[in-house]
């Protein structure tokens, strides 16, 4: 029997400090995340990060935090429970981190007498801290509590036509009205040491304009190509004129250099360079609204966008639970079990 495992990023339980500070403490110490040394790790995370950051995040997450709870789960359920309604294989819902683990899901499949699941982890595009430390996970899950069940991961869908598709719509809907005279496409950021980390060729990437539009099979791998590739192929779909339209990186952290340009600075040079005015954001590398975009984009964005001098702002939502994009893995899931009969 086929059933079918969503799983995303997870979630404090609750926006207080504590909750917010195990959360991290999860997040962070993961290897793919900050994949330095366990003892250095060890060190930065627990002497220095969750002395202070839990706190700050704490009060950010306040900031966006529904009645229902965190607004990536309740979406990821929404979302999930649609997907359930219009597809035969059970659906179960899991989060790398917090306490909706993975190993839940696969259970809640067994008890249910799933021996073969298709996992999608919801992110777009291949990085270490995201596809594949759910994949890894999973598997680890997999060969130690559950040997005879067999998996297929779906594989980053960056460039899949059904999907620039629904982000297409989702985007042309929510401009409708808005008079903007430029978009900016803000992807979650990554350490410049993840790009090339994750170059099987060990030589390809030079983390500048031509690597990413030379082909290589790096770009399986290539998080920042990726990224580039969805811009590329939105643009295509909605005829975006080349200048109305450009790529950022937003979220960084600690003092590493991360991949440019960073969203925040291109707040300020769209307006004080360029003379952009009026902007619209969208965040692609998410599936569903979360602290990063909720908070980061369309709270702090806009408020240092008009505080540069910009005159209008939109941050256009994820596709969350949008029918198209119910409509898009339904399909992927219809796919997978008619192949796999």
């Amino acid at each position: 029997m086929k059933g079918i495992l969503l799983i995303n990023l997870g979630s404090p339980d609750s926006a207080s400090v504590k909750d917010v500070r195990n959360y991290l403490d999860e997040f962070l110490m993961d290897e793919r995340v900050i994949d330095i040394p366990y003892w250095k790790r060890f060190l930065l995370i627990k002497g220095i990060i969750l002395r202070s950051r839990p706190k700050k995040s704490a009060k950010a997450y306040q900031k966006i935090w529904w009645k229902e709870g965190s607004p990536l789960v309740v979406i990821s359920e929404r979302f999930a429970k649609k997907v359930a309604n219009n597809t035969q294989p059970p659906v179960a819902l899991a989060m790398r981190y917090g306490s909706m683990p993975i190993e839940k899901g696969f259970q809640e499949l067994a008890n249910k007498g799933v021996d073969e699941i298709l996992i999608v982890p919801l992110y777009p595009h291949h990085a270490m801290s995201s596809t594949e430390t759910v994949t890894v996970k999973a598997e680890e899950i997999r060969k130690k509590n559950h040997p005879n069940i067999k998996t297929t991961v779906v594989p980053a869908f960056y460039n899949n036509s059904d999907y620039i598709k629904a982000m297409s719509n989702n985007i042309k809907t929510h401009l409708t009205g808005f008079d903007y005279d430029h978009i900016l496409f803000s992807y979650h950021g990554l350490p410049e040491r993840h790009i090339l980390n994750t170059d099987p060729t060990k030589k390809h990437c030079k983390l500048n304009k031509s690597c990413c539009e030379t082909t290589s099979v790096a770009h399986k791998t290539c998080y920042r190509h990726q990224c580039f590739e969805t811009t590329k192929e939105i643009a295509k779909t909605l005829n975006l004129k080349p200048g109305t339209y450009s790529n950022s990186f937003q979220s960084r952290m600690l003092k590493d250099p991360w991949i440019k340009p960073y969203t925040d600075f291109e707040f300020d040079r769209l307006h004080n360079e360029e003379g952009k005015k009026k902007l619209a954001v969208i965040t692609p590398a998410f599936v569903a609204d979360c602290l990063e975009t909720l908070e980061e984009i369309a709270i702090e964005g806009k408020k240092q966008f008009l505080e540069t001098g910009g005159e209008s702002y939109m941050h256009i939502p994820c596709m969350n639970d949008n029918d198209d994009w119910v409509a898009v893995m339904n399909k992927w899931i219809d796919d997978w079990a008619s192949n796999n009969e």
